[in-house]
């Protein structure tokens, strides 16, 4: 524990950090319980987008067979993202990023030169990109929203472990002093009026 000084003072500024602390503490603790629920919602969304994945990818495995070849290197050449609009949305005081939208460049192709499947390959194909897009962005999210609740949670820590005993320990020492210098003083005064008193006494 730090050295303090035992005046009257240092009570003073003990008892104003002890209400600036108290005063902090449950905006702190609001602030933590939101992120870990914002945690707890976001990491459902990156469950569902990932369920959502991999039904697509069981759904498609017919026709991802056959994207091989000649034909696979065309499908990639047709598949240019040409916008990917993220927002910003703040949560509990963080910033994290948000899907607006996303857009292909429409190229033209030979639909007779092509197989069959190939325009339903392209939408299963925009369908996974996107999904796998959006499932980075809610990473990202995760990844902010951790990093801030881990800050949060030290400070909360801080203060409840730290801050807030010491202040209140730091107040309780110095009352004691003071207490104690205060009862030594009536001590030393009542001394000093008794041997006047007999000094007076023996002079009459």
């Amino acid at each position: 524990m730090a050295k303090i000084k035992l005046t009257k003072n240092e009570l003073k500024n003990q008892r104003d950090s002890l209400k600036l602390f108290q005063r902090y503490l449950p905006t702190l603790q609001l602030k933590k319980q939101q992120l870990q629920v914002e945690v707890r919602l976001v990491r459902e969304a990156l469950a569902e987008i990932d369920r959502h994945l991999q039904e697509e990818i069981i759904r498609n495995q017919k026709n991802l067979a056959l994207f091989a070849g000649k034909d696979a290197e065309q499908l990639r050449d047709l598949l240019q993202v040409s916008e990917w609009r993220v927002g910003a949305h703040n949560v509990a005081g963080t910033d994290v990023p948000v899907f607006e939208s996303l857009a292909f460049t429409e190229i033209d192709y030979d639909l007779f030169s092509t197989p069959l499947w190939f325009d339903d390959a392209l939408e299963i194909l925009k369908k996974q990109i996107e999904l796998r897009l959006r499932r980075s962005l809610v990473e990202e999210q995760l990844t902010l929203l951790n990093q801030e609740l881990r800050v949060v949670t030290q400070r909360v820590n801080l203060f409840e472990k730290v801050k807030i005993p010491d202040a209140q320990e730091h107040i309780r020492r110095i009352n004691i002093y003071i207490g104690d210098q205060q009862t030594n003083s009536v001590g030393r005064s009542k001394i000093a009026k008794k041997k006047c008193e007999l000094r007076d006494a023996a002079l009459v």
